[in-house]
C-alpha cells in the first residue's frame, strides 16, 4: 500500500487519552487505512517505567521526561525524512504535549475522551497489559483536559472503533491511498 500524504507535506498524528481510550486500537486502524508507519508510545518506556507501571505505581514526571523526549526525537525523525506517521502516547498534562508538538507545525494530537466508567469497563475486560485498571484514578487525576488554544481535535470513544477512524479522518482532512 502507498502512502497518502496531505497536501501540506508529512504529518505525525499524535492519539492521546487516558489509558484504555482505545489508543492502539485506533493508531492501528488509521494505519491501515492511511498506509502510515505507527508506533506506540509504551515500546518507548524503558524497562525501570514498565515495572514501576505493572507494580501498580503512578510514574512521576521525572519517570516521563526521557520517555516524552524519546517519542519527540521517533516525531522529529519521521518529519525529517519526509514521511506521515501515527505515535500513540497518554499526553495527559499540557506541558507532556508541549514536548510532543511544541512548534512542530506538522504534528496533530487527536484527544480519545471518554468518560471513566466507559474507560475503566474496558479495561477490565483487556487482558496482558502491563497498565492495571487500579492505576485508572491518576491517569484521569493526572489528565489536563486540551485548552483551546491547543488546537487539539477531540473524538469520544463512546462511538464505535470505525466511527472514531472515520471522524479523525474526516476532521482532519486526510486522503486514503487509492
Amino acid at each position: 500500500m502507498t502512502m497518502a500524504v496531505p497536501a501540506g507535506g508529512p504529518i505525525v498524528l499524535v492519539l492521546m487519552g487516558v489509558a484504555g481510550c482505545g489508543k492502539t486500537t485506533t493508531a492501528a486502524r488509521l494505519s491501515r487505512r492511511l498506509g502510515w508507519e505507527f508506533r506506540d508510545a509504551d515500546a518507548f518506556h524503558p524497562p525501570a517505567n514498565i515495572a514501576k507501571m505493572s507494580a501498580g505505581v503512578p510514574l512521576t514526571d521525572d519517570d516521563r521526561w526521557p520517555w516524552l523526549a524519546a517519542i519527540a526525537d521517533w516525531i522529529d525523525a519521521r518529519l525529517a525524512a519526509g514521511e506521515c506517521a501515527i505515535v500513540t502516547c497518554s499526553a495527559l498534562k499540557r506541558a507532556y504535549r508541549d514536548v510532543l508538538a511544541g512548534e512542530r507545525a506538522r504534528v496533530r494530537i487527536v484527544h480519545l475522551a471518554g468518560s471513566q466508567a466507559l474507560i475503566g469497563a474496558r479495561m477490565a475486560a483487556r487482558r496482558n497489559h502491563f497498565m492495571p485498571p487500579s492505576l485508572l484514578d491518576s491517569q484521569f487525576a493526572a489528565l489536563e483536559p486540551p485548552a483551546a488554544d491547543e488546537k487539539i481535535v477531540e473524538v469520544p470513544v463512546s462511538l464505535s472503533p470505525g466511527v472514531v477512524t472515520d471522524r479523525i479522518i474526516a476532521v482532519l482532512e486526510l486522503t486514503e491511498p487509492a
